[in-house]
C-alpha cells in the first residue's frame, strides 16, 4: 500500500517548514481563499477552528488528505487582525506591550472521505513592555506584514516575549505536536 497524499491548504513558508521538521513533504501546495471575517461574537477559540475547517474544506480532494491551519492571536475575548499595514501593526504591539495574549493556532485533517480530525494548540505568550523605540524598530523591520496580531515570533519579536507557555511551533503558524498525532492517526509515516 502506498503512503497516503497529502495537500497543505496554505501557501505559508513557515507552515511548510515546520512540516518538513516531521520529516513530511506534501505532495501539492493548495492555498484555500476563503472569507476569513469573525462572525459576530465568535470567540477566539472557535473562529481558529473554524477557520482551518473550512481552509481544509475549500482545498478539499478525492484523492489526498488535506492539512490546514489557523493561527489567531487573542487579547481576552478580543481577536486580533491580521496585520495589512504599519497602523495595524502599532495599534497590535501597543496593545500587547506588557501584557499576556494567547495564541491559538487550529489546525484540521480532512481526509478523502471528508471526515476531519482537527486540534487546538493554546499559548500563553507576554510581551515585555515596549517603548516606542522598540515599536519603531520592529515596525521598520517588516516582520508584522500579515501577520496575525501584528508579530513573527521567528524572527526579531522573539526577544520582546519575556516568557512563553505552550506551543512555540504553534506561535509560528503550525503546533507539531498536534500535527504529528493528526498525521499519525491518519496513516502517514512521520520522520
Amino acid at each position: 500500500m502506498s503512503a497516503p497524499r497529502l495537500i497543505l491548504a496554505s501557501a505559508s513558508p513557515r507552515r511548510r517548514e515546520l512540516l518538513a521538521r516531521l520529516g513530511v513533504t506534501p505532495d501539492a501546495i493548495a492555498p484555500a481563499d476563503i472569507d476569513e471575517t469573525p462572525a459576530k461574537a465568535e470567540l477566539p477559540r472557535d473562529y481558529a477552528k473554524r477557520m482551518a475547517r473550512e481552509k481544509a474544506e475549500a482545498a478539499a480532494s478525492e484523492d489526498a488528505h488535506v492539512l490546514a491551519g489557523d493561527t489567531v492571536v487573542a487579547a481576552g475575548r478580543r481577536i486580533l487582525p491580521k496585520a495589512e499595514d504599519e497602523a495595524t501593526a502599532r495599534r497590535c504591539l501597543e496593545l500587547l506591550s506588557g501584557r499576556r495574549h494567547t495564541v491559538l493556532s487550529a489546525i484540521a485533517l480532512r481526509a478523502p472521505d471528508g471526515t476531519i480530525r482537527e486540534r487546538l494548540s493554546e499559548t500563553a505568550v507576554k510581551f515585555k513592555r515596549l517603548s516606542e523605540e522598540e515599536i519603531a524598530a520592529y515596525l521598520a523591520s517588516g516582520e508584522w506584514d500579515g501577520k496575525a496580531g501584528g508579530y513573527a515570533i521567528q524572527g526579531a519579536a522573539e526577544g520582546l516575549v519575556s516568557w512563553l507557555q505552550g506551543s512555540h511551533s504553534g506561535v509560528v503558524g503550525l503546533p507539531l505536536y498536534e500535527t504529528r498525532a493528526l498525521l499519525k492517526s491518519a496513516g502517514f509515516r512521520l520522520g
